[in-house]
């Protein structure tokens, strides 16, 4: 079982994670961050991921330290859950529509850490969800997951349909790159051998 849990803990925030990439969709979730915990949700049902993240942050201040703590540490378990990455597609890409929102994930497990974040929300809070956190959770993720994700969001007039279809097509798309390919059976996916 391709598999993770993780504890990271800082002067800012304590997290833990416990991750299988092996899923079927089912997430728990205790971060005080009611709209990050239901974004969540949709990576992992998306994903077919299942995930418990527990986090305390110092939310009195703001909640930029916890949601890119959570980001890091889900990264973390994701590095150390998907292996040597042999046999596996590799690759994923999904376009998401919510209504008048569409989005467009494409990612690499790559082992080279690299965000390309192109979102420009119509608003700049949802409910009292700051929007800029996004890209901070996501760079958490990938600086630690190791993987290259470009993030689109290409049409959207509500906030939060814009956030849904980056987050649904974020899970559909590391479940992608996540699958075993038949054709490459034992296989690195990769010329230089590693990844």
């Amino acid at each position: 079982m391709r598999s993770a849990t993780v504890t990271r803990n800082t002067l800012e925030t304590q997290i833990s994670v416990a991750l299988n990439l092996d899923g079927t969709g089912k997430a728990k979730f205790d971060t005080g961050l009611p709209f990050l915990d239901h974004m969540l949700d949709q990576i992992a049902r998306h994903g077919l991921l299942d995930f418990d993240i527990v986090a305390k942050g110092d939310l009195h201040i703001d909640a930029h330290h916890t949601v890119e703590d959570i980001g890091i540490t889900l990264g973390q378990a994701f590095n150390q859950a998907v292996g040597d990455k042999r046999g596996l597609r590799r690759y994923g890409h999904a376009y998401v529509p919510l209504d008048e929102a569409l989005s467009r994930v494409v990612l690499d497990l790559s082992g080279r850490p690299g965000l390309e974040f192109n979102c420009a929300f119509v608003r700049g809070s949802i409910g009292n969800f700051d929007v800029d956190l996004f890209h901070e959770f996501f760079q958490g993720f990938t600086n630690h997951a190791l993987v290259t994700l470009h993030i689109d969001n290409l049409a959207g007039k509500n906030a939060h349909h814009q956030a849904e279809t980056i987050f649904k097509a974020f899970g559909r798309a590391l479940r992608m790159a996540l699958e075993h390919d038949p054709r490459m059976a034992g296989m690195m996916p990769s010329t230089k051998g590693s990844l």
